[in-house]
């Protein structure tokens, strides 16, 4: 499965507990896109299955990035 760059699902996982935090008014429309975009970066339906993925994914060892020319 294709997943976004670590900084940005983190950058998203917080902020989608910030709001959920908040519960401001305001923060409605961002709370529904983040729930769609993190959804999305993690191959999941529901926000509950995408936060698990995504905290299990942040957690885990970082994968070197691949060698210029390799192809891999």
């Amino acid at each position: 499965m294709l997943m976004p760059h670590r900084a940005t699902l983190r950058r998203l996982v917080t902020e989608y507990e910030t709001l959920i935090a908040e519960r401001e008014s305001l923060a409605g429309r961002r709370l529904r896109d983040l729930t769609y975009t993190l959804c999305v970066s993690t191959g999941t339906r529901d926000i509950a299955d995408a936060l698990a993925v995504a905290r299990a994914y942040l957690a885990g060892p970082v994968a070197a990035p691949p060698l210029a020319g390799t192809g891999r």
